[in-house]
């Protein structure tokens, strides 16, 4: 049974064609990440594929479920209790604490007040920013706050993570580094990581490479990852 399959996917935004036809395969346990320059269609790609958006023909399936023909309701459910999405700018809530932002999907998943705290505190020690746990995103630097969103990503102990473009609005160093924590932590609990990037040197912490170019796959793109800069 395939983990992840994406079949003749195709998406527009109005008259402009995002995905013309992609296919792509994922194997649970991958670290996969999906390359190319900027409006290709990689983050359309990872959004149909985590269920955030519907594709205007072809089809998507985890597991033997197809993903794409499932009301939106049971498809946010599924992101609550299957999937984990990480994007560029975190988007932690700014009224919330670290604390709060990172037990925000369990509390919807229905986990007692106190359970997803006690998970929450857990996760952000397992990032490095436990003492942080009582401030507000505005409060922290970028690679702080995008800890604690890696935090609330894996705090459902998720079966697929899709990241999109997790380190873009970070410098080099601190990008670096919550990428180590993010594959490190992601192996830990075998989470299947889908990640999206224009950068050649994230990409290089995958075990395959993707490469997207003109909304379709670029058959000279796909293959291991060059360069895996953190052990497999």
């Amino acid at each position: 049974m395939t983990f992840l399959r994406a079949r003749g996917v195709v998406k527009s935004y109005g008259h402009t064609p995002a995905l013309r036809g992609v296919s792509v395969d994922v194997d649970e346990g991958e670290i996969v990440a999906v390359t190319g320059p900027s409006g290709c269609g990689k983050s359309t790609l990872l959004h149909c594929l985590a269920g955030i958006l519907r594709p205007d023909a072809g089809e998507i399936r985890y597991r033997d479920q197809r993903v794409d023909a499932l009301p939106e309701a049971t498809r946010s459910r599924l992101r609550r209790t299957e999937f984990g999405v990480l994007f560029q700018f975190g988007q932690l809530v700014a009224e919330l604490t670290a604390a709060e932002n990172v037990a925000l999907p369990l509390l919807f998943a229905g986990t007692g007040r106190r359970e997803a705290r006690v998970a929450a505190l857990t996760w952000l020690d397992r990032l490095g920013v436990a003492d942080l746990a009582d401030t507000r995103p505005g409060e922290m630097s970028g690679g702080q706050q995008q800890r604690c969103a890696v935090a609330r990503a894996l705090v459902t102990e998720p079966r697929v993570l899709f990241a999109d473009e997790p380190t873009g609005a970070l410098d080099s160093l601190t990008g670096e580094q919550v990428l180590i924590q993010l594959v490190r932590l992601a192996r830990e609990q075998r989470t299947t990581v889908v990640l999206v990037t224009h950068d050649v040197q994230v990409a290089g912490y995958a075990t395959r490479e993707v490469t997207m170019r003109d909304g379709g796959i670029d058959p000279t793109g796909l293959g291991l990852a060059t360069s895996v800069r953190y052990p497999r």
